[in-house]
């Protein structure tokens, strides 16, 4: 019998791939809105999010993208981007995620003339208080983008290694993948690198293995955005199994992209089958309309995924986050037996049955 979804809001986990501008909320948008004079699609949540096409299938991630014109909008001023850090925390934090590392390109915060240090230094403000309020503990990852430019990706890395140690953890190349090939930023990682900063690269989302290769090969990177389209190159899937290379998985934004065609045939459980170190992450809480409880819900509802599997995919979160070795460690030991005192209760309540600690 199938587990509610409020047994896997209860277990502890982590969101590895989550992006600050795809994860506000909708009365957020619309009272910033109101605020600064911007026009959007729609005055009351439900208009914004059938307008904006919250958690449907678009058919390709260029589509899917689209849904950043409208949040981007509102987030060009230092309270926002205050504010956005801290609601996404907390609605983190809410669903019992404990570490979480928030990705966003500071240049696409700058419309209204902030200065990159200042975008940088807000969100991660929001991040703090929200650490303060409610224990969660959250890092950035900074991004460029693939289909703006190679000089702007430089300049994502130099603020990368500003910050390196003030909050910052890695690097990592986002946009639109299809012809837009990381290559082209060599020399973003190169900088990222040599300064020994960690480097997470979307990768096998929107385009075949050849991305996942690249990004390996020849920008370094540590862990794989989606990488959906690893299977198809089962040399090149060995190779990351036998090196760790954790997979940064987000089921439900890889079926609204087109990346797959449903959840039940996502590779995700072939990975983990596989012995691959699988994260289950969120990707957009708003665009996707998701959580990591959802996410690992419909792995179990929807993927044909056990509690064990489960509970192994969250241990392979803490295990892939980019923190120190001995945090990390720390890290693991709390939750390995935090996972191992929660079990599936054989009681029901209204025919579902329900998670009991022990």
């Amino acid at each position: 019998m199938a587990l509610p979804l409020s047994f896997f809001e209860r277990l502890p986990k982590t969101d590895l791939h989550v992006h600050l501008d795809g994860s506000l909320r909708l009365e957020t948008i619309l009272e910033l809105a109101e605020q600064d004079g911007i026009a959007l699609p729609g005055s009351t949540p439900a208009e914004l999010a059938k307008a904006m096409h919250l958690g449907e299938n678009t058919g390709s991630l260029v589509e899917y993208l689209k849904a950043f014109d409208v949040t981007l909008k509102v987030l060009q001023t230092e309270q926002a981007l205050v504010r956005v850090a801290r609601e996404l925390a907390e609605d983190a934090a809410r669903e019992n995620v404990r570490y979480m590392e928030v990705r966003y390109a500071p240049m696409l915060h700058t419309r209204k003339g902030l200065r990159l240090t200042t975008v940088v230094e807000a969100v991660l403000e929001g991040l703090w208080q929200a650490k303060d309020r409610f224990g969660i503990e959250s890092n950035v990852i900074i991004c460029g983008i693939r289909n703006i430019s190679a000089e702007s990706s430089l300049e994502m890395a130099q603020l990368a290694v500003a910050y390196k140690g003030r909050g910052v953890v890695a690097f990592d190349l986002a946009g639109a993948e299809y012809d837009h090939p990381a290559k082209h930023h060599k020399a973003s990682f190169q900088l990222v690198r040599d300064n020994n900063i960690n480097v997470t690269i979307h990768a096998g989302e929107a385009y075949g293995p050849e991305s996942i290769h690249q990004a390996l090969h020849v920008c370094g990177a540590h862990r794989i955005g989606h990488g959906c389209r690893l299977r198809e190159d089962g040399d090149l899937l060995h190779y990351i199994n036998d090196h760790r290379i954790a997979l940064e998985c987000c089921p439900s934004s890889n079926v609204q992209t087109g990346a797959v065609r449903d959840l039940a045939t996502h590779p995700i459980k072939l990975y983990h089958d596989l012995g691959l170190r699988v994260t289950v992450n969120t990707d957009n809480r708003l665009i996707t309309d998701t959580t990591v409880s959802k996410e690992l819900w419909l792995c179990h509802t929807q993927a044909g995924m056990t509690v064990a599997e489960i509970k192994h995919m969250i241990m392979n979160g803490f295990k892939a986050a980019f923190l120190p070795f001995h945090v990390k460690q720390a890290y693991l030991r709390r939750i390995a037996k935090e996972l191992a005192a929660v079990r599936e209760d054989e009681d029901t309540v209204e025919g579902t049955a329900v998670a009991t600690p022990v």
